[in-house]
């Protein structure tokens, strides 16, 4: 019998809104107003049917993220790990609960245009070469490296690495583990602008 394509593997996935928040005055960018929905409601109406499960990896009170029906994972660190850390927090969840389950999706809660396709064609960008362990999306001449696709064999390793410190930065570790590099182009600007400031979320409001 021939063997299932990877592209056809079960995904899990997570959105990462683990950030504090600075540049928005310490607030939650996920709940921040957009449309007269919090940001974080756009992210997972186009995020939730690619994947499953779905995990938010947030710190704090879980409770402020009940209305949205996503289970929280919070950092399984003492100090703050980055982005990488929702992957380990989701990753851990994942082997307690659906340990079959080897690819996980990651997306950033500040990309509310980001791709209704985005799993499907970076899980067949990372079939087609066997070789890579993450698939990142590209846009405009720019990579993306916190939208992706990982394999999860090296979770181990990403979790002792954030725990002593060796690994803190989301680049090096993909270029580490092996890439493939998916470019995304929309006609109506870069589907992975993120939200940096409040100036960035009110110029986003109007149009």
């Amino acid at each position: 019998m021939t063997p299932p394509s990877r592209s056809h593997e079960p995904i899990a996935g997570v959105i990462l809104a683990g950030g504090q928040g600075r540049r928005f005055g310490g607030v939650d960018k996920a709940l921040l107003d957009l449309g007269g929905r919090p940001l974080l409601a756009h992210v997972v109406d186009r995020f939730a049917p690619q994947v499953a499960p779905l995990f938010l990896s947030a710190n704090g009170d879980p409770g402020r993220f009940a209305p949205f029906g996503v289970e929280v994972v919070a950092d399984p660190f003492a100090e703050p790990a980055g982005p990488l850390a929702g992957v380990a927090a989701a990753g851990l969840r994942l082997r307690e609960i659906r340990p079959e389950i080897d690819l996980l999706a990651t997306v950033a809660v500040d990309t509310p245009h980001l791709p209704t396709d985005l799993v499907a064609r970076l899980a067949a960008a990372l079939a087609a070469a066997p070789d890579a362990r993450v698939a990142i999306a590209a846009s405009q001449g720019r990579s993306h490296p916190v939208a992706a696709l990982h394999r999860l064999d090296g979770l181990d390793d990403l979790v002792a690495g954030l725990a002593d410190g060796s690994i803190r930065r989301v680049m090096r570790w993909v270029e580490a583990r092996g890439l493939v590099t998916v470019s995304f182009e929309s006609e109506c600007g870069d589907p992975f602008l993120n939200l940096n400031r409040p100036e960035d979320l009110a110029a986003l409001d109007r149009s």
